[in-house]
Order: C-alpha cells, then sequence, then structure tokens
C-alpha cells in the first residue's frame, strides 16, 4: 500500500493503562452511589473521552455528576503512580520502525503527557500529540485523525492508524485511513480482533512485534 504517517492511539497501544482507567471510573461512580458494573464501562466507554463517558453517565442515570471528571483524573494518577507500564514491546516497535508518527487519543492532553512520561515514551513522539479536546467530536468521529493528519502534512488515505477500540476504529474508517486492530493490552479479552476487524481493521496484531512486522509490511 504505502504510506507517509503512522497514527497511535495512547491508552491500549502504547500504554497499558485501560483496566486502570476503569478502576478509577467505577471507584468514583461508588462515591455518587451509583453501582456500574466494571464490564458496562469496558464496553460502552473504552476509546471514548472522559467528557463523552460522563455526558452519558448523566444521561444514563438521570443526574449531574459534578467535578466527576477531576475526581477520575486525580484517582487516576494515584493508581498509575505505582502500576502503569508500556505496552510491553512497545519501545523495540518504535526504535525499529523509523517512520513519521504521531498520537491521537481520546485522553485529555494531561492525561496522555502523564502517561507516556511515566513510562518514558513522551519524547519518542512531542510535539506530535494531538488530543480529543483539540476537536469538536471525539471518536468514533473523524475529526481527531483527520486534525492530526492535517498538523503532520499527510493525506487521511496516506495515513495507517494503530487502535485497540472500536470506536478508534471506526474512526479511522470514517476518516478515510487504513486501521490496524492491537489486542495486546490487558482489557482485551478473546474475540477482540473479530469484532475490530469486523468494524473495519485490515489487519490485527496481538503483541507489538507482530504489529511491527505488519507496519514493515503495510509501510511499503
Amino acid at each position: 500500500m504505502g504510506f507517509d504517517l503512522v497514527i497511535f492511539d495512547c491508552d491500549g497501544v502504547l500504554i497499558d493503562s485501560e483496566l486502570l482507567a476503569l478502576r478509577a471510573v467505577v471507584e468514583c461512580l461508588a462515591e455518587d452511589g451509583i453501582e456500574v458494573p466494571a464490564e458496562d464501562i469496558l464496553e460502552r466507554y473504552t476509546g471514548i473521552s472522559t467528557a463523552g463517558m460522563v455526558a452519558d453517565l448523566e444521561r444514563r442515570h438521570g443526574r449531574a455528576l459534578p467535578d466527576f471528571a477531576r475526581r477520575e483524573q486525580a484517582r487516576l494518577v494515584e493508581i498509575c503512580a505505582g502500576e502503569l507500564r508500556a505496552i510491553a514491546g512497545i519501545e523495540s516497535l518504535l526504535d525499529a520502525v523509523a517512520c513519521p508518527r504521531c498520537v491521537a487519543s481520546s485522553g485529555t492532553p494531561e492525561r496522555i503527557r502523564l502517561g507516556l512520561s511515566q513510562v518514558g515514551l513522551f519524547d519518542r513522539f512531542h510535539p506530535h500529540i494531538f488530543s480529543a479536546a483539540m476537536v469538536e467530536h471525539g471518536k468514533p468521529a473523524p475529526d481527531l485523525f483527520l486534525y492530526a493528519a492535517a498538523r503532520m502534512g499527510a493525506a487521511p488515505d496516506r495515513c495507517l492508524v494503530i487502535e485497540d477500540s472500536l470506536p478508534g476504529v471506526a474512526a479511522a474508517v470514517a476518516a478515510g485511513m487504513v486501521p490496524v486492530g492491537f489486542t495486546g493490552a490487558s482489557h482485551c479479552r478473546p474475540g477482540h480482533g473479530s469484532r475490530l476487524v469486523t468494524a473495519g481493521a485490515v489487519r490485527i496484531a496481538a503483541t507489538a512485534a507482530e504489529l511491527r512486522e505488519i507496519i514493515t509490511d503495510l509501510w511499503g
């Protein structure tokens, strides 16, 4: 095919953070007297911005969740301080694949910086790091990926997107880009790769080593 840019999602692709974020959300909801199964949170909100998640939770439960985003962020910082890790093998992938790249994540700029810095990956992408806070509509809308491509000077159809979530793959497809699904993070359940393919992923990688091979193959 041949591409000019690889766009990496952050949570679940570069850092193994989704289950940690899930715990923070569940604990903060419990403080508000709302009990939501962890699997429900994982299914509904993986790949979605915090603002989008809070809006949906408020709609579903018919009540405001004041200061939820700040409390959830503070709790996540506490959890990540001792438990956050980079995806196994991602440093080797970045060392081996020399190509223009950037990050496009549903997280806030502060959350992205914190997560990548904690595992030593921030300087590998800075300043080419883009957040859903920079566009009107987050994933599954194509806005964030189109914004990242424009800032990086790449045509959408020349962009390869690495995503672990259904909204992320849908956003890449809507942007006219080529998505590769990644299932190597701890939150990915059996069968997740098939769901990503159904959403539009052209290939699936279960490890960073497999992802490196796919990027090398498709880069062309």
